[in-house]
């Protein structure tokens, strides 16, 4: 028998709500929030293991179809004035879950002979962060590495913004240090994208193992990336502004990786 919850102020609804809000009570418990059919289904089938279901019937619901809630899950019916209480997005779709962080660390990345890596510095919003994760599932990227992380990687805006990339990229956060020793260990040609002592991205071969560097909009990347790099690149700029967003250049360099692959 599934349970109603028609209170806001139920203990499990507060736990939830202090999970979407806190990154610290999310390392503390172990889990974290999805929001979204869609999104549930990919961490579903990325072998996350889903802790507790809350379903609202009554609220509107686009053409996704409900993901199969694997047996043992927790799962509770809530009214739609708790489902608001909790919906992080605007339009939804009547499902959110809480679920089992997946630790990963570099140790544990299984890259194929000839990967390509994306690497990002100290990004700060999550949106970027997410976005990139999302490029990288397009790009086949075998792995994202967040180093000196600022944003929590299970943070709610990140998953959204992921569509569900941060479930089936790879995605490991550790230091600068131990990422530089990681990549050239394993053979892994560093490309920094930078504005100084560049080359045009597309004069340089991706067609090897390659980890795509990338900094922070207003800072760039630290010296100890450009010092470590086997070479820098960077996207032309024709206009009066001298910068791209993070998301938007990453995307840019890793789809110059996939035209050189495929050539």
């Amino acid at each position: 028998m599934i349970e109603k919850i028609t209170s806001t102020q139920n203990p499990k609804i507060k736990f939830l709500q202090v999970l979407q809000q806190k990154s610290s009570e999310r390392r503390k418990a172990g889990l974290f929030v999805v929001e979204g059919r869609r999104e549930l289904m990919h961490c579903i089938e990325q072998g996350f293991q889903i802790d507790t279901v809350f379903w609202c019937p009554a609220v509107e619901v686009g053409t996704e179809p409900m993901p199969a809630i694997p047996q043992g899950v927790r799962l509770f019916e809530v009214s739609k004035e708790v489902y608001e209480k909790v919906a992080y997005r605007g339009s939804t779709e009547g499902i959110v879950a809480e679920v089992r962080v997946k630790p990963l660390s570099l140790s544990s990345l299984k890259l194929p002979e000839n990967p390509l890596v994306v690497v990002v510095e100290k990004v700060e919003k999550p949106g970027n962060l997410g976005a990139i994760l999302r490029s990288a599932d397009a790009a086949g990227v075998n792995a994202v590495i967040v180093c000196d992380p600022l944003t929590d990687l299970y943070n709610p805006n990140l998953i959204r913004s992921s569509v569900g990339g941060i479930f089936s990229v790879p995605c490991v956060a550790c230091n600068s240090t131990e990422c530089i020793e990681f990549l050239k260990q394993r053979g892994i040609q560093i490309l920094t994208a930078q504005l100084q002592d560049s080359h045009l991205y597309y004069d340089t071969d991706m067609r090897q193992a390659t980890a795509i560097v990338m900094g922070t909009e207003a800072t760039g990347l630290t010296d100890q990336w450009r010092l470590a790099a086997d070479a820098h690149i960077r996207i032309p700029m024709l206009g009066r502004i001298d910068s791209l967003n993070v998301s938007v250049s990453a995307a840019i360099l890793m789809y110059e990786a996939v035209r050189q692959r495929s050539l």
